[in-house]
């Protein structure tokens, strides 16, 4: 029967802890406000700064998985880069430290009638006076601060249970296969908890009680480190290929630095114990474990980072996404930038390369039916990604050698760019557009838009092959697109009249149709200015032949 109810306490005060960093986070999160995506993305523009911030925000919110799952959603986002969210998950394994200290130092010594239940008595009444406010968070935070010091008050009381009750000369770490095992306990106990803060916390409060011995609570220690890295394991499936290297980063990043923890594993308790013993500090177990957890992590971070750039670059390789394939410039690289003529060639022939792409998405859009915004956004991405790299090339061509004519057609370049980012951003609208259609069931306005719809597609295809003779022609066949399109237009207007559709469904239809012809315009104007360019060049070619 006792050992049902130290099962229970045990039980008992890992979940009241578990509840207790729960609430803390939370409402830590809540106060703060914005400031944990601020100081994130702000203060993390440097490994140096991304250190300090990533330590700040989890030593504030106790929970690296926090600010860990928080870096994999701005990478996600944009907001950070990949190499700004690495310096963050180096400061945030330092700065989940805290909470050993804390048990250690402050968890034991705290009389809980007198410090911790006011707390939780203190937070409530902030909740109660102003619920849904800022305040009402601070307060939600104080209950989390109190509760956490009665758990780690109820897990202390049920293992020295656990000492009286069970001969606990069996428990011990002896040899390698012992330390292994204790490792395995501290990596599978963090993730079936997804805290290693209740991890380390439950270890120190096991080593200070007698449970277990030092050696095997450095083991345990090192594996609720390892067992952290799942929550970024598993906030990563689905996302960007960034966040999956983020993800990747930290799983290499806290096994390295396990396993050299594990390597020097009686050098850090030898050192730990002579540096405690010079400056006359009272070290029990649970000092000990706080100091071991904090200097093997602050060890790993100063290992990786004189590689950190290096570590980088080998992560970029990693987990290359199809759109991150896609929108690699095929054409374009910084040793053709300082040769203007052969990149003037470079550039037209990215301009064609995207523009081939955006034909394939503009087909299988369907543009006036039968589109989902999702379906599509990575390919809009792609197609922008590839606009701003071409953009940035004609800036970073060579200006010191720069003939006239060059310079001109690099400008001219620049606008034909321009055009191209214009049409893929009118395609996006018209995506967006298409998530508000309704389904037109008049039968005879619907053949005249997608009658419209083809002869678009087919015009944009044949300014692409060149099939028109010169400008004039383009002009033409564009004027024709620009009638059949006022004739649409005017048949949509009369079947909204009649009643034939709804006037809704005449606003939606009317917004893509003048997209799609603005579409047929900015095409015609690229690519006429394309063909000035090749025409120049080919005149200076035979000239000079």
């Amino acid at each position: 029967m006792d050992s049902v109810v130290l099962a229970g306490s045990v039980l008992g005060g890992l979940g009241l802890f578990l509840l207790a960093i729960s609430m803390m986070t939370d409402g830590l999160k809540l106060a703060a406000g914005s400031a944990l995506r601020h100081l994130l993305s702000t203060w993390s523009k440097t490994p140096l700064r991304g250190v300090i911030s990533g330590f700040t925000m989890t030593a504030l919110v106790q929970s690296s998985s926090a600010v860990t799952v928080a870096s994999l959603g701005f990478v996600n986002a944009g907001l950070i880069s990949m190499r700004q969210a690495l310096g963050i998950i180096y400061g945030s394994n330092i700065g989940t430290t805290i909470t050993g200290w804390l048990v250690a130092i402050v968890g034991f010594k705290l009389n809980i009638q007198t410090i911790a239940l006011p707390l939780v008595g203190l937070g409530m009444l902030f909740r109660l006076l102003k619920p849904g406010s800022r305040f009402a968070s601070v307060g939600l935070a104080l209950v989390g601060f109190g509760l956490f010091f009665v758990g780690v008050d109820i897990l202390k009381n049920a293992f020295e249970g656990i000492v009286q009750a069970f001969d606990i000369s069996q428990v011990s770490a002896d040899g390698i296969s012992g330390i292994l095992l204790f490792l395995v306990v501290g990596f599978v106990m963090t993730v079936l908890t997804q805290s290693s803060s209740a991890s380390i916390a439950l270890t120190i409060t096991a080593a200070t009680s007698g449970v277990v011995g030092i050696y095997a609570a450095g083991a345990m220690v090192i594996g609720a480190n390892i067992g952290t890295t799942s929550t970024a394991l598993l906030a990563s499936i689905g996302a960007t290929a960034n966040a999956k290297r983020v993800a990747a980063a930290q799983v290499t990043f806290n096994v390295a630095t396990a396993i050299v923890a594990l390597l020097i594993l009686p050098v850090l308790f030898y050192i730990i114990h002579e540096i405690t013993a010079f400056f006359q500090v009272e070290a029990n177990n649970g000092v000990t474990l706080a100091i071991f957890h904090t200097v093997f992590n602050v060890l790993g971070v100063l290992l990786i980072f004189p590689v950190n750039d290096r570590f980088a670059a080998f992560l970029d390789h990693r987990f290359t996404s199809r759109e991150e394939q896609s929108s690699k410039p095929q054409y374009l690289d910084k040793t053709i930038a300082q040769t203007p003529d052969l990149a003037v060639n470079a550039i037209i022939l990215e301009l064609l390369s995207t523009s081939d792409k955006y034909l394939d998405l503009y087909q299988r859009v369907q543009v006036l039916h039968n589109s989902k915004t999702n379906k599509y956004a990575a390919d809009i991405q792609v197609l922008k990604v590839l606009s701003q790299a071409i953009s940035e090339f004609i800036v970073s061509v060579e200006s010191a050698a720069l003939s006239k004519d060059t310079t001109i057609s690099l400008a001219t370049m620049m606008r034909v760019e321009h055009y191209l980012l214009n049409v893929i951003l009118k395609l996006e609208n018209i995506i967006q557009l298409n998530t508000f259609d309704e389904h037109i069931d008049d039968s005879t306005m619907l053949m005249q838009i997608n009658d419209f719809q083809a002869h678009c597609y087919d015009y944009l295809y044949k300014v692409r092959k060149k099939a028109y003779l010169n400008d004039d022609d383009m002009l033409s066949a564009y004027e024709v697109l620009r009638q059949q399109h006022e004739a649409v237009k005017a048949d949509l207007i009369l079947s909204a009249t009649r009643g034939s559709i709804s006037v809704a469904q005449m606003a939606h239809t009317l917004d893509k149709l003048a997209e799609t012809l603005q579409i047929g315009q900015m095409w015609m104007k690229a690519f006429s200015r394309i063909q000035t360019i090749e025409n120049n060049i080919e005149t200076l070619r035979k000239s000079n032949s």
